[in-house]
């Protein structure tokens, strides 16, 4: 019995010790990663000329009430008509120290400061260089103007061009011995990637100078090629029929997703003010413009033209013009309360005016509508600045969240998680 107790009192501080030798061995844990910490950022342009000058500043929430975006923690510069954010990415076509054209990344930290980071440069002379598209966290597309012919590839995490796509022979394949057409590109004003293939509208223009490529254009049509991104290969060409230029290229890239993955994409006529304007559908699960649906605006009013377009669950928002538009220095197409924001049924083409917001300014370069935090919100300005904000929509009718006092009028608004 003595023998039994001593062997259990032995058994027992041999395990206390290989207990506490263990113990004492055992990593310590892994310090936590650093939380990141969201920021709602906003940009507004603060003067209306081309060089888009402007402030973006970060905000800890969204924004209510009146808001200065121009304080000491802004960063103020050019190229701030709007943007064309991606995933926890800040992406805009214009460098914001020179306004130069091209794809620029901005950084916001942890405190909310933010600053001007990677840059792709492209050609500076023709509009569309540096219209993007993501396909992932590591590859992209874009266009560069000093090879109208080709669609570059880059990296979207280290900013760095990877390649590219020569797509001669596709654009050749219709108006190859036309001297009327003096200029030709694939990819500067339309870029979407859907169900593992990009799209690329194709430039068939008649003139050859600054403006080239835009309201110019030779065909009736546009056409948009199609190539596999797996392989790198162009598959075809498709057309939407009878309308103009597809987009004036800028930030907005004038095309949504709806919830279910079908494409809406706008085009916006035969000249800057309009006519044979559209938007048109490519379906989910398909490579072909739907020819069975389309908006047209000469059915709502001449002299009018789509300019931006939201999709989500069956319904389309954007504005509409309520006069015929004139352009040049004294028109009313771009600062003038001529658009009115629409909610549209897919199916129906029922359009309803949306309430409890005012007449507003031609967004430009920003969206019409975005989606943040399961609201959506409506990019609101007036001529005179007494709203210059965002309004929430529910249903049919919008109210203010926040009106935007100092920094010049709305232009874009995102959340990204700064670490």
């Amino acid at each position: 019995m003595h023998i039994r107790k001593l062997k259990s009192v032995f058994v027992y501080l041999l395990a206390t010790a290989l207990f506490t030798s263990c113990g004492k061995d055992s990593p310590s844990p892994a310090p936590e990663e650093p939380k990141g910490q969201d920021k709602y950022v906003l940009i507004t342009m603060s003067d209306n000329n081309l060089q888009k000058p402007g402030f973006v500043t970060a905000f800890n929430e969204l924004p209510s009430g009146n808001v200065i975006n121009n304080g000491s923690n802004s960063l103020q510069g050019l190229g701030f008509g709007g943007w064309r954010p991606q995933g926890n990415q800040l992406f805009k076509m214009f460098s914001t120290q020179t306004n130069a054209l091209g794809i620029e990344e901005l950084e916001v930290d942890i405190n909310g400061k933010i600053k001007a980071s990677k840059f792709i440069a492209t050609d500076n002379n023709t509009n569309g260089s540096g219209n993007f598209v993501i396909v992932d966290a590591n590859s992209g597309y874009y266009w560069d103007g000093a090879a109208p012919l080709k669609i570059q590839t880059f990296n979207p995490k280290t900013m760095a061009r990877t390649g590219d796509l020569d797509l001669t022979a596709a654009v050749e394949e219709r108006g190859k011995n036309i001297p009327e057409i003096l200029y030709r590109s694939i990819g500067q004003k339309f870029l979407a990637v859907k169900n593992g293939k990009l799209f690329a509208n194709i430039t068939y223009a008649k003139t050859n100078a600054a403006q080239k490529g835009f309201f110019d254009d030779y065909f009736p049509d546009v056409y948009i090629a199609v190539i596999d991104i797996a392989s790198g290969k162009y598959e075809k060409t498709i057309r939407i029929e009878d309308t103009g230029s597809i987009a004036y290229i800028n930030d907005n890239n004038m095309y949504d997703f709806d919830t279910n993955g079908d494409l809406y994409v706008v085009t916006q006529g035969r000249s800057a003010t309009g006519g044979k304007s559209k938007i048109v559908r490519i379906k989910a699960t398909e490579t072909d413009v739907d020819k069975t649906w389309s908006l047209n605006m000469d059915e709502i009013q001449n002299g009018g033209k789509f300019v931006s377009v939201f999709a989500k669950d069956g319904k389309i928002i954007t504005v509409i013009p309520n006069q015929p538009l004139t352009g040049g220095k004294d028109g009313n197409i771009n600062f003038e309360n001529v658009w009115d924001f629409y909610q549209i049924d897919i199916t129906s083409k029922q359009r309803t005016k949306i309430s409890g917001i005012p007449s507003v300014t031609n967004p430009g370069a920003a969206f019409c509508a975005i989606e943040l935090d399961g609201k959506i919100l409506l990019r609101v300005n007036t001529k005179e600045g007494s709203q210059n904000g965002y309004y929430e929509l529910k249903g049919t009718s919008a109210s203010s969240v926040f009106n935007v006092t100092a920094g010049g009028s709305v232009s874009g608004l995102y959340k990204v998680t700064a670490q």
